[in-house]
């Protein structure tokens, strides 16, 4: 793809033609613009170099990179676009997943068609730039020839009303083909810096065509740039002190390991682990955080223990040849613990780089639990405040605040039933895939006398192990109140030197240190960090008493119009009690949390 052909997308309205409502003149201009382009493209094509589809050989055009493909690989790009019946989309996807993937003209000829590439955007980006198999004349895709895989050409009309019929449909494949192409430009276009490319070609970029759309990663990681978000996290204190107290106290497993940080962000993990002796730290964020990690790094004397990579961590490579590592640290954690899905990155990682045999998950584990909330506060800000403005009632303000996940802090006795265990993330294997979930849950009213219930409520407890095995289900969360002393045994203050540290280092001790717990709670019932809770307005409160029963499903997938959110749907249904056998109607109610 070369750069004039982005910069052309960055010019294109991306409108469609309608043949009844604009003026022959402009049809004219449009198709005198349009075969211009094309008569570009085709020039370029043929007078341009092109690399084979199967060996790392450049052709003097597209043309004769085929023709060399067909004779010594057996592979013919038109004859398998045919065979499979692809349109202009998919054959470019194809182009784009052979020379990304490299597979064999074998495995290429054992394609369905029904591959989830042939549908993916991803595969409509160019993975090498001023790929002249991208840049086919027309003609060269032209539906007549894919019809068949021969260039036999359809008999010519018999009379003047089967020629005009011809000549319509050959139309209609044109146009088609047309706005094929201008839907396939301005996706190139939304993928690059439209300014960059006027900058390079000496072009400038019209008022008019407005900012590019925005994409869910680009946003997200731009959104981990600034001071505070920082200064956020790190004065949580049940967070921060949790990660070094696990990583300050295990100076055996991190002593002369090899750790990858995952979005270190400010960097704070990575100065941890070389606090605890690591032999080598690879601190990776995809932010321009990352810059100033590295600054940090350096003013702690740490550039030779510490290396910050900028980059996503399912693109880049570990230096040295470093092919895996010991322990990884990540602090991926998101409010109902899923949102901004960067666990699905942290388990890239695992299988990209986590030794397979001993290597640590840090943290090892996370549960979602989920409980009963009478809630009244939370209705009252949210809801109830809108009924009387001044005078006015602007409760039609309100009605959104029942379809978003209400991010908040409930004290300890707004929990109205004990928590129930809905999801149990093992980060040792659990995957991808499983991080859309459905789950039955139960819960029981512990309210003393009739309430109404007004939400359910959701947080997550998060364990950390050296050995990276499950925490055995009886084994409790740690719940910080208020005032807790977390880090006294390991962290300096005021500048006087830690305490002594218990020895860790005598014979027998490491299994007994192996077998050590560190977790915190981001529950009501502990001191609040910086996710909160996370809240389910019900529409209609559920009238609850002791031992009253709610039952239902809870459905979390990723949302499908940004993958950083999330899509909940909970249906439940309410029993008076034990005894009753009488259950209420199913009430489904669904929600976004971002």
């Amino acid at each position: 793809m070369t750069i004039r052909f982005a910069a052309a997308t960055i010019h294109t309205t991306g409108e469609d033609v309608d043949d009844q409502s604009v003026s022959s003149e402009s049809d004219s201009d449009y198709a005198e613009e349009d075969n211009n382009f094309e008569d570009w493209v085709s020039d370029q094509a043929q007078n341009q170099s092109c690399r084979s589809l199967f060996e790392d050989k450049a052709f003097s055009s597209a043309a004769a990179a085929r023709a060399h493909d067909k004779d010594v690989h057996n592979f013919d790009l038109r004859t398998i676009s045919a065979k499979l019946e692809l349109d202009l989309h998919q054959r470019l996807r194809l182009i784009n997943f052979i020379r990304k993937h490299a597979p064999t003209p074998e495995d290429v000829g054992k394609l369905t068609g029904a591959e989830t590439f042939f549908s993916s955007d991803e595969y409509l980006i160019p993975q090498i730039e001023d790929d002249a198999l991208l840049q086919l004349e027309m003609d060269d895709w032209s539906d007549d020839e894919d019809l068949s895989s021969t260039d036999q050409r359809p008999a010519p009309p018999a009379d003047l009303p089967s020629a005009l019929r011809q000549m319509q449909l050959l139309e209609r494949k044109l146009a088609q083909a047309h706005r094929d192409m201008a839907e396939y430009r301005s996706l190139v276009g939304q993928q690059f810096d439209a300014g960059r490319f006027a900058e390079i070609i000496n072009e400038p970029v019209p008022s008019s065509a407005g900012p590019l759309p925005r994409d869910d990663d680009t946003h997200y990681f731009s959104s981990y740039c600034e001071n505070d978000i920082h200064a956020v996290m790190i004065q949580d204190k049940v967070r921060t002190s949790t990660y070094a107290s696990f990583i300050l106290t295990n100076p055996i497993l991190f002593r002369d390991a090899v750790v990858l940080d995952v979005g270190c962000g400010t960097g704070i993990l990575s100065l941890l682990a070389a606090k605890s002796g690591a032999k080598h730290v690879y601190a990776v964020d995809a932010s321009d955080i990352a810059e100033r990690a590295e600054q940090i790094v350096k003013a702690n004397g740490l550039e030779n223990v510490i290396t910050v990579i900028r980059g996503k961590v399912e693109e880049i490579s570990l230096p040295d040849g470093v092919e895996h590592v010991d322990i990884i640290i990540s602090e991926w954690m998101g409010y109902a613990l899923l949102y901004e899905s960067m666990l699905d990155s942290v388990l890239q990682a695992r299988d990209r780089f986590l030794k397979p045999e001993g290597g640590v998950m840090a943290p090892s584990q996370c549960r979602i639990m989920f409980g009963l909330c009478e809630g009244s506060e939370i209705l009252k800000e949210r809801v109830g405040f809108w009924s009387d403005v001044y005078g006015f009632d602007l409760s039609v303000m309100a009605s959104d605040v029942y379809k978003e996940a209400i991010v908040d802090v409930v004290g300890p006795e707004s929990m109205a039933s004990e928590p129930y265990l809905l999801k149990d993330l093992h980060l040792k294997d659990i995957t991808t895939r499983q991080l859309d979930f459905t789950s039955q849950f139960t819960l029981v009213s512990t309210t003393p006398k009739r309430t109404k219930i007004h939400a359910f409520v959701l947080y997550f407890d998060t364990f950390f192990t050296t050995t990276g095995e499950p925490v055995p289900p009886e084994v409790p969360v740690r719940v910080t109140k208020e005032g807790d002393v977390t880090l006294a045994e390991v962290w300096p203050v005021g500048g006087k030197a830690p305490p002594q540290r218990r020895a860790s280092m005598g014979s027998g001790l490491k299994q007994k240190e192996d077998k050590r717990v560190i977790s915190f709670s981001t529950g009501p019932r502990s001191q609040p960090t910086h996710w909160k809770q996370t809240i389910f307005l019900l529409r209609d409160p559920i009238h609850a008493e002791d031992g009253t029963i709610v039952t239902g499903s809870f459905y979390c997938k990723k949302s499908a119009t940004n993958s950083r959110e999330l899509d909940v749907e909970i249906h439940y249904s309410v029993r008076q009690n034990a005894e009753t056998t009488t259950v209420g109607d199913t009430v489904v109610q669904i929600y976004k949390v971002r």
